[in-house]
């Protein structure tokens, strides 16, 4: 007769769950009630997030050890019954039922731990060997385990049993006695809850302890929003000194405040610019119309009057065109027309036309470019920053000099180079002569508006590149930079 065998269930099938920490129950917080916006606060959410995922490693950690531990124990229970019953088993088919009794009875006089159960009954369910009295009555089933309390030599004790049907109607149970692993078992499973629930504890108040910490990181830089937005606009994040993502926030809020002050500056200076210098030729052109309305005798004089009121306003007209100009390349909209152009060509228009004019005020215009000078960008903007330069240098050239310009590949793009021998600009002025209406005090007896410069600083910074400006012993040298980076590559 063979034995059966069936894998028993496992201990932990028999869903042991998981208990609330704390025992508390679901009602809210009043402190919460009272201040709404505590559930609001991103400081208050990141604290929730770290004691959650605390609270939830330690439950995994401690369900691992008792798995590892206490479930360890009946794992180990269980193989022993397991072995013991196939030994049983194999007597049973070699001797009959007379060897398997011979074989209990052996097996309960060396039991040394006492802690072994058997139990061989008939089809009546009468007791034939073991140390058992009676058939245990809810032990029906031979595909599972039971966990029971028994009573053996007049002492009640727990017992982790199975149960095997043998041919013939005999029916065997076996196990072992578990009362002081049970025990153990609880001790440990008291021990990790009281362990979790302190965990959940120290999760708790951890999490108010980051939600301090947040806070504070962060007051830092809504005080500071809060006073630029007050009004003081010198007002910085602090840094902590640490170099944490906290102090690169710090630092890249700084750089950005800084560079809305120069913004906010340099409208403050080109507003008084503007109101500076429109209200001179916006004032001589009332006056002359006025004088022209009270004395002029003759419709010529009054045509006179109203042509010189024309030209002060086109000059008027061409500043405004001028700064819109600049904000449109500035803003970046001109990149679409961006098209693969010859340097080469590009400066020989230039020197055609500014020729004649540094022909007329007896200066020499020397052009020394490569035959060919591939570039990508925008001709007209480009044209017109080497003519606005051109036409600078032409102005302030004393008589008799020359103005170079000249262009070649650079290792990183493009340089076009204008020298000539005139004034210059004085070092202290160079930072500023870029800024709009800029104009220092040697320019300012010549005409103009002061945004030449401005003009060839906003292509040169489309482009990639830069502008800057030196001094050519005499003179002024100013080299426009276009970034090979922007250049269309080669088509193959």
């Amino acid at each position: 007769m063979s034995l059966p065998w069936r894998r028993p269930a496992s201990p932990l099938a028999g869903g042991l769950a998981a208990p609330k920490p704390g025992g508390g129950t679901n009602r809210p917080d009043p402190r919460l009630r009272a201040n709404p916006r505590l559930l609001r606060s991103a400081a208050f959410r990141f604290a929730v997030v770290y004691a959650v995922l605390l609270a939830i490693s330690t439950m995994a950690l401690a369900l691992f050890l008792w798995w590892a531990t206490a479930g360890l124990l009946d794992r180990q229970t269980e193989a022993a019954v397991r072995a013991d019953a196939q030994a049983l088993g194999e007597r049973y088919r070699q001797g009959g039922i007379a060897s398997l009794i011979l074989t209990i009875e052996d097996r309960l006089a060396q039991d040394v731990d006492d802690n072994a159960i058997y139990l061989l009954v008939g089809a009546d369910m009468h007791r034939i060997a073991g140390n058992l009295a009676t058939w245990p009555a809810i032990v029906k089933r031979t595909d599972g385990w039971y966990e029971l309390p028994v009573q053996r030599a007049g002492v009640r004790s727990l017992a982790h049993v199975h149960r095997y049907d043998l041919a013939n109607g005999y029916h065997l149970l076996v196990g072992r006695d578990v009362q002081n692993r049970a025990q153990l078992r609880h001790l440990l499973t008291d021990a990790l809850l009281w362990a979790m629930i302190v965990v959940i504890g120290l999760a708790t108040l951890g999490g108010f302890v980051v939600r301090s910490l947040f806070r504070r990181a962060l007051a830092n830089v809504s005080a500071t929003a809060s006073a630029i937005a007050a009004g003081d606009l010198a007002r910085r994040v602090r840094l902590s000194g640490r170099g944490d993502e906290f102090d690169q926030l710090a630092a890249t809020i700084n750089d950005m405040l800084d560079r809305i002050a120069r913004l906010m500056d340099g409208v403050r200076q080109v507003s008084n610019a503007i109101a500076h210098d429109l209200r001179t030729p916006i004032t001589r052109a009332r006056g002359r119309l006025e004088e022209a309305a009270a004395h002029a005798r003759e419709p010529e004089d009054l045509h006179a009057a109203i042509e010189r009121a024309i030209v002060d306003l086109d000059g008027i007209v061409a500043i405004f065109q001028g700064l819109l100009r600049i904000s449109e390349i500035e803003a970046g909209s001109r990149r679409s027309a961006f098209a693969p152009i010859d340097i080469t060509h590009l400066l020989a228009d230039v020197g055609e036309l500014y020729g004649v004019v540094a022909e007329e005020k007896d200066v020499r215009l020397v052009i020394d470019v490569p035959d060919h000078l591939p570039a990508y960008g925008d001709r007209e903007l480009i044209q017109q920053a080497v003519a606005n330069l051109v036409d600078n240098a032409v102005k302030f050239s004393p008589a008799g000099s020359a103005v170079h310009l000249t262009a070649g590949p650079v290792a990183n793009g493009v340089q076009i180079t204008v020298a000539d021998r005139g004034k210059g600009i004085p070092a202290e002025d160079r930072a500023r002569a870029t800024e709009r209406f800029f104009r220092g005090e040697s320019a300012r007896s010549t005409p103009g508006s002061g945004l030449g410069l401005a003009l060839v600083q906003a292509v040169a910074q489309l482009h990639g590149g830069s502008l800057t400006l030196g001094d050519a012993e005499p003179g002024l040298v100013a080299r426009l930079h276009i970034a090979a980076s922007l250049q269309k590559p080669a088509q193959t």
